[in-house]
């Protein structure tokens, strides 16, 4: 793997934000609204809208199921932020974290061919924006949280889950812990690991770090041999800030409860020696992780270091320093971590199937098959989950959490395999191709 200067990375890591304000002013936003149905003549509105949309409207008052048929429900997801923890900007309000939930949109309907609008609220409270977003229901069919600071983030999902009637998602915690779980499950292939018998280490205990160490559990780690860290050390139920956790941070205080039954304590070091995993999603680095601790974890170690824009430790460095397998959350190293590999899939196979909720079981089915597509290529030490660019990730994975619906009671639609697979790659396609034809005709201009 070739060395880099951190000067080096960053230079190329700052030409993006250096394009971005030019051509977002360009073209004014990333997403609109594009008309689906035909207009031959203006005699045609008299079908789309009055007085013959009544007719349609009246079947709809009969059987609100119908909704999905005649409208554009099935294929809509609503991208909602409040502004509070964008990207790692901050609380940086809610007109400023637009340009994010636009991007979000945008790489919905190119890897998903999923409709996703954004959403940005001026309103803070969690309860008000359980609120709003029950209230948007009969637009939706499906809810994306987005960089929603914690601890009120997982307030707004549990109860979301269980109370609204269509597919919620919050993809800082459920779409990271989703790819990393991809990776690890192949990185154990490798190293011919059980995912059962490994110690796994996970440092950072915001949104994505707790989620990380719920879903390992999920797919099958020992609660017994896994340790959480956050910024004062290791979490146990034995740590002087105890009411604390209890009182504020009652998911962290569940990681508590359910890993680390030794009680073990101590800092970043003492969590990472002996263990076979050390997943990262936490302060950039480089240096945040250090190669001498590396060295103390078992042999054939996995090291996930996914703080971006620079990773906790040089994929190199912790190489060199033993580690078997490196993943990273950059795309210009091998194995990234990428989220993107995710929620277009899963919303896909979600919506398809008109999935009434997203569970654990079925982020884990499109782990495995996200796992399964980079199997069917070849694994590798730089090959452990695919590329954003390889497509048919994305029917596949609709296909599996489709089926983990239908298998679990929560689709209200029971569609063949094979068909479904057929409907996700042709909206796919059909998304990726109207892009391609809109630039080649023009009307998406080429701003150089």
């Amino acid at each position: 793997m070739k060395k880099v200067t951190v000067e080096e990375l960053l230079k190329k890591a700052q030409q993006p934000s250096e394009d971005a304000p030019r051509l977002h002013k360009f073209y004014k936003g990333k997403v609109g609204v594009s008309v689906k149905c035909r207009v031959r003549d203006f005699n045609d509105f008299a079908i789309w809208y009055t007085p013959g949309v009544a007719a349609v409207c009246k079947e709809i008052h009969k059987d609100r199921e119908k909704v999905y048929e005649y409208t554009n429900k099935w294929n809509n997801v609503a991208v909602i932020s409040d502004g509070t923890r964008v990207l790692g900007l901050g609380d940086i309000g809610p007109e400023a974290g637009l340009p994010v939930m636009e991007g979000k949109g945008l790489l919905y309907k190119y890897l998903g061919g999923v409709d996703a609008f954004p959403l940005c609220l001026d309103e803070k409270d969690p309860d008000k924006i359980i609120e709003i977003c029950k209230a948007l229901q009969p637009t939706f069919g499906g809810f994306n949280l987005e960089d929603i600071a914690q601890p009120k983030c997982f307030k707004i999902l549990d109860t979301l889950r269980a109370e609204c009637e269509i597919p919620v998602w919050h993809d800082d915690q459920q779409g990271t812990a989703c790819v990393t779980v991809a990776g690890l499950l192949n990185a154990l292939k490798i190293v011919k690991k059980n995912i059962q018998e490994i110690k796994c280490t996970v440092i950072g205990s915001g949104a994505s770090g707790i989620n990380i160490a719920r879903l390992i559990m999920t797919a099958g780690a020992s609660p017994e041999n896994m340790l959480s860290v956050d910024s004062k050390g290791i979490l146990s139920r034995d740590r002087a800030d105890r009411e604390t956790l209890q009182a504020k941070f009652k998911e962290k205080w569940d990681i508590c409860l359910r890993t680390n039954p030794k009680c073990k304590q101590g800092p970043i070091p003492d969590a990472v020696k002996g263990a076979d995993v050390l997943i990262c999603v936490s302060t950039p680095g480089p240096g945040t992780i250090k190669p001498e601790w590396i060295k103390t974890m078992a042999p054939n170690s996995i090291v996930f270091a996914e703080a971006n824009p620079v990773p906790e430790i040089w994929p190199w460095e912790a190489t060199e320093a033993g580690a078997r397998i490196v993943a990273t959350g950059r795309s210009d190293f091998p194995n990234q971590v990428n989220n993107s590999l995710g929620f277009p899939g899963i919303f896909r196979g979600a919506l398809d199937v008109r999935a009434k909720t997203i569970t654990d079981e079925m982020c884990i089915a499109a782990a495995k098959e996200l796992a399964q597509v980079a199997y069917d290529k070849g694994i590798s030490e730089e090959y452990i989950i695919p590329n954003m660019d390889e497509w048919t990730v994305f029917p596949r994975e609709a296909v599996a959490v489709g089926s983990k619906a239908i298998e679990q009671g929560v689709a209200r639609k029971n569609i063949p395999a094979a068909e479904r697979f057929k409907m996700a790659e042709e909206t796919i396609r059909q998304a990726r191709a109207e892009v391609q034809l809109l630039m080649k005709e023009g009307f998406i201009a080429d701003p150089d």
